[in-house]
């Protein structure tokens, strides 16, 4: 199978909601060594890795992006992802990751509102337009609301999507999320020819289901939709199989595990 979303590095101990220092990610990996082990475990073909993040520190993520690149270019399973910020903050971050792109093995910018920032911030243009001349895939968090919400991050989809590649990760991310897309949302931006694709990472257990479901009756999105663990968010072992017993017996098995990320993220650069 490929993973096309899972991440690396080594979070310092936060005080998260107002308690003790803890570390929630424990099956996190701070060496390519360490990496590399869990895939040969797995029986994981390939991978997309991105910097591990979490902590309201953006130097941590933005220090895991050369750590991934490296990771690309020592093993060939490996093609990673580089954290950018749209906020003005970050402006400077931002522009030495960029720099970054064209690098063998980069394959997708990550996205994620959830250290700040939204679907408004002037650094966008430069992060789509990066992802443009690159040829990059946006890679996008969705979590329910606030600026992480489907109806925000489906802005970026309507602004940026007839050109660019956008990755939404999580698959709007809950409840409202799953709804809003599997009804309609996700497939009338398919057959508008939005570069649209997901995985079901943290998807509450009806949603693969019925998305395979809407899949087959439609008759689109089976290019559209990847495997992906999240690790060390999320757990490989429950997220393929909670994903294999939706798409057991459809030809969707094979597009969901191997095929479509060999079109977001494989080949050469």
């Amino acid at each position: 199978m490929n993973d096309a979303h899972r991440h690396l590095g080594l979070l310092p101990a936060y005080p998260f909601y107002g308690g003790p220092p803890v570390n929630p990610d424990v099956t996190a990996r701070a060496t390519i060594a360490e990496l590399l082990k869990d895939l040969d475990r797995e029986g994981t073909e390939r991978a997309l890795i991105l910097p591990n993040y979490g902590v309201p520190d953006p130097d941590v993520a933005f220090g895991f992006n050369d750590l991934v690149v490296e990771a690309a270019q020592q093993d060939d399973r490996i093609r990673c992802g580089l954290w950018v910020s749209a906020q003005e903050r970050d402006r400077a971050r931002t522009v030495k990751a960029l720099g970054l792109a064209g690098e063998r093995g980069v394959r997708a910018l990550k996205l994620s509102f959830l250290l700040g920032g939204g679907v408004d911030d002037p650094g966008l243009e430069t992060i789509f337009g990066a992802a443009r001349e690159h040829d990059l895939t946006v890679h996008v968090h969705t979590s329910p609301g606030a600026a992480s919400d489907i109806d925000q991050v489906g802005r970026l989809v309507e602004r940026f999507g007839d050109d660019v590649r956008i990755h939404l990760v999580h698959f709007g991310g809950g409840m409202s999320g799953h709804i809003k897309l599997i009804g309609s949302r996700f497939f009338d931006w398919v057959a508008a020819g939005k570069r649209v694709y997901t995985d079901l990472s943290w998807a509450i257990g009806f949603a693969p289901r019925w998305l395979v479901t809407e899949i087959d009756r439609r008759g689109l999105g089976h290019d559209r939709v990847l495997f992906a663990s999240d690790e060390p968010w999320g757990d490989h072992a429950g997220e393929s199989a909670r994903l294999r017993a939706a798409v057991a017996g459809r030809e969707l098995s094979d597009a969901v595990f191997h095929t479509n990320f060999e079109t977001l993220y494989g080949g050469e650069k």
